[in-house]
């Protein structure tokens, strides 16, 4: 299966950047700074990303793409 940046696995959850944010309890700030690789979320946060937006850890990509 295709790994997913957090941006493209909130988009397929139908969700804004801003709604996320709000049912994940960060700013939209914390949730940019993910979505572009300028921080990684912690465990607790990691769980709540995967139940959010309906996908398992090993579907998500936390690197950027330019990194492997």
């Amino acid at each position: 299966m295709a790994k997913f940046s957090l941006a493209s696995a909130r988009i397929n959850a139908g969700l804004t950047q801003k709604e996320a944010a709000k049912q994940l309890g960060v700013s939209n700030k914390t949730l940019n700074s993910w979505e572009n690789y300028m921080a990684y979320p912690k465990i607790n946060y990691v769980v709540k990303l995967c139940e959010l937006y309906n996908i398992s850890y090993d579907d998500i990509n936390f690197l950027p793409n330019n990194s492997l």
